[in-house]
């Protein structure tokens, strides 16, 4: 009887050999994983057995990589992996613990309500906490905040920071909350923006998150920029990251000359809209974006230029200016979520 499968999808991996990273195709069973050059491939490029293996997250070896996970197996060999967003990396985190946990008790995998008991569990989940410090309506505010000269976008202060979490009960006093705050900060969760609260995550301050309305600190995944007071042509240039992120993770996006297909980090943006799309293996400037702005998006059953053992789960944005753009996802619910997304964008945006 085949293993049976519990998650799949695109991850960046570290090569062993040449330490390249890499987008691979990554299916989680209960005894192991696979991973694959390509969805379509019949055989893995490799498995990494999960019996005996321990895991880490978030693993900051990497420095600007993050949502970055290790997997280290009996023989001390080490397996790195890169999601694309950090709700990602902890769904495949948090299964990956449960498989290994379930082979060491001889259990099978099996998914749980989570509807448990509505008391507050022992010890704070910085996953959920985080998720709710985001939320659009009862979040923290996320501001443009000036300083210096500087104009840093998309971010909120410390004490802002420790205000929330006072006022959300989710600690009992501000020195509980700074403590939290700091946990956030070291598992990823915050970043710190600006030299105050940058020295200060860097040990230079007594405690590496400061309850100060100086200090400024981001989402990592908000479109966060810092900008000095520029020419017109760079406020302009600069126009297209203003956006809220709404979505965002990899896809696979046809080439326009050479038709070829590659793995690309998607990064959909509203008001103005716009769909930056990135090398999943790194680098923070992307490689091209779509103005979504009266765009049409569609699902594609066939395309000349794929085989069709690979048409599964296309879809094409034609933008305003008539420019063709195929896209492939990995499932047809992601595809469709893909779509219903650029579909609000195109229509609220700028």
């Amino acid at each position: 009887m085949e293993p049976k499968r519990i998650r799949e999808g695109y991850l960046v991996k570290r090569g062993s050999v040449f330490n390249t990273w890499k987008p691979m195709w990554v299916v989680l069973l209960e005894d192991g994983i696979e991973f694959y050059k390509k969805k379509s491939d019949n055989s893995p490029k490799g498995m990494i057995p999960l019996k005996g293996s321990t895991l880490t997250s978030p693993c900051q070896d990497f420095g600007k990589r993050m949502f970055v996970f290790k997997i280290t197996t009996t023989k001390q060999q080490d397996h790195f992996f890169q999601a694309a967003f950090l709700e990602e990396r902890d769904a495949w985190v948090r299964d990956i613990k449960k498989a290994i946990k379930c082979i060491e008790g001889g259990q099978k995998f099996a998914r749980k309500s989570t509807r448990r008991s509505i008391r507050l569990p022992e010890t704070v989940d910085l996953g959920a906490l985080y998720l709710s410090m985001k939320d659009t309506e009862k979040g923290i505010k996320e501001l443009n905040l000036e300083k210096d000269k500087k104009i840093f976008n998309h971010c909120f202060t410390g004490n802002c920071v420790i205000d929330w979490l006072v006022s959300n009960k989710s600690v009992r006093n501000r020195q509980e909350g700074l403590m939290i705050a700091s946990s956030l900060l070291g598992e990823g969760y915050l970043q710190p923006a600006g030299e105050l609260s940058k020295n200060a995550a860097d040990g230079t301050a007594e405690n590496p998150f400061l309850d100060h309305p100086d200090a400024f600190y981001y989402f990592p995944d908000s479109g966060f920029f810092c900008e000095e007071n520029s020419s017109d042509d760079d406020v302009i240039l600069k126009e297209e990251f203003r956006g809220v992120i709404i979505k965002q993770g990899c896809l696979l996006k046809q080439g326009h000359r050479r038709k070829n297909w590659k793995v690309r980090k998607f990064v959909l943006r509203e008001d103005p809209a716009y769909l930056h799309y990135y090398d999943p293996a790194g680098g923070e400037d992307p490689l091209g974006a779509i103005h979504l702005r009266g765009c049409v998006v569609t699902s594609v059953e066939s395309n000349p230029d794929v085989r069709k053992s690979e048409e599964e789960n296309l879809f094409e944005i034609i933008t305003a200016g008539e420019v063709h753009y195929f896209l492939q996802a990995a499932t047809s619910k992601e595809r469709t979520e893909w779509i219903k997304a650029i579909q609000v964008a195109s229509r609220t945006g700028k």
